[in-house]
């Protein structure tokens, strides 16, 4: 038997693009045990949302996350919606679909690079987010900001796209696409990136169900679960199928998301094509009244937006359960008896969002 050691690993360290902090308890280089604490950087987000009113508050859950600050500002949107029995038109739910995928490509573009970084593949990193430029120039020509777009609202959106500027947009998207492809069979075939992934922080169908996995991180379980499914927006409007894979290890979360892209391209030119004219928004009068849930695919998995209205304009409860939230248990599974020199590259596998999951 080894010495046992308890080592500090967070939440500042050179891999992790987040602050997030763990207890490893260590058998010589074996990781025996792996013990969260959260609550670094807590901003009580939930609560400055009571003391805003409604329509404002949209503008907070914006800024629970950078990377999906879209998706968050359309779920803060939709669930007042529901509340209040709001339809929208059907051009802005078709613009909304549009943003959120471009998020996602963005989001798993720069989770590509962040890995690449990782295990040490410095120009593989700077080559994804070579091309994640591309994405969000045409975010920012779109919505006027690369980060916080600030175009979700209640009753629709703020801004428009016209025919022509889409038109150009598909076609951008087709040689995004290309050179993606290059980026994509570097992860897929060189022999360093799967010897660092394949096997690694392997998490079986039956653990990540039980352990209540979500996203990118259940499906590379083989858990076909995709809020997508749901046909919120328009979602059930268009073709489009969840992306799984059955190992559950750190390559087959990889290879989730690398499919994932070329899934929301698909959908982005699906959008283009089908979005119908019209308006983007619908007026509303009165104030938010009884109780409602949501649930959103971001691209770390799925979101849970609840809100309960007591009819004036503050909200009398605001609560949101995020997908590192729910991916926590399965990470802490994930460590138990990996090699140290793995858990930075375990940790990356979820998509870690703890700016989301503490708010």
């Amino acid at each position: 038997m080894g010495t046992k050691t308890i080592i500090p690993f967070g939440p500042q360290h050179p891999v992790l693009p987040e602050p997030i902090h763990l207890d490893l308890v260590l058998e010589d280089e074996k990781v025996l045990e792996a013990i969260p604490s959260i609550g670094f950087i807590h901003r009580g987000l939930e609560f400055l949302c009571l003391k805003k009113p409604f329509q404002d508050m949209v503008y907070i859950a914006e800024r629970i996350c950078g990377i999906c600050s879209f998706m968050h500002g359309m779920s803060a949107s939709e669930v007042i919606e529901s509340i209040m029995k709001i339809e929208i038109p059907p051009r802005a739910s078709y613009l909304r679909v549009f943003w959120s995928e471009l998020s996602r490509i963005h989001s798993h573009l720069l989770w590509l690079g962040l890995a690449a970084d990782a295990f040490g593949y410095e120009a593989l990193f700077a080559h994804c987010w070579r091309v994640r430029e591309s994405i969000l120039d045409i975010i920012e020509e779109t919505t006027g900001a690369r980060v916080i777009f600030g175009t979700a609202m209640i009753g629709g959106v703020r801004r428009d796209i016209d025919r022509d500027t889409l038109g150009r947009i598909k076609n951008r998207i087709t040689e995004i696409e290309e050179s993606y492809r290059k980026i994509a069979s570097v992860f897929i075939k060189d022999y360093t990136t799967r010897y660092r992934l394949v096997g690694v922080g392997v998490i079986t169908k039956e653990e990540a169900y039980q352990l209540g996995a979500v996203g990118p991180t259940a499906r590379a379980s083989g858990i076909g679960q995709d809020m997508r499914q749901l046909g919120y927006e328009i979602y059930d409007e268009l073709d489009f199928e969840p992306v799984t894979e059955s190992d559950g290890d750190c390559f087959a979360r990889c290879m989730v998301r690398i499919r994932e892209i070329y899934g929301s391209f698909d959908l982005i030119r699906q959008v283009i094509d089908k979005i119908p004219p019209g308006e983007i928004s619908v007026k509303f009068k009165g104030f938010p009244e009884g109780e409602h849930f949501i649930r959103v695919e971001q691209p770390r998995g799925e979101v849970v937006y609840y809100a309960r209205g007591d009819g004036t304009k503050f909200l009398d409860r605001f609560r949101i359960r995020t997908p590192t939230f729910a991916n926590i248990p399965p990470l802490v599974k994930m460590l138990a008896g990996c090699e140290l020199g793995d858990v930075p590259v375990i940790v990356l596998s979820i998509d870690p969002c703890i700016s989301c999951m503490e708010r």
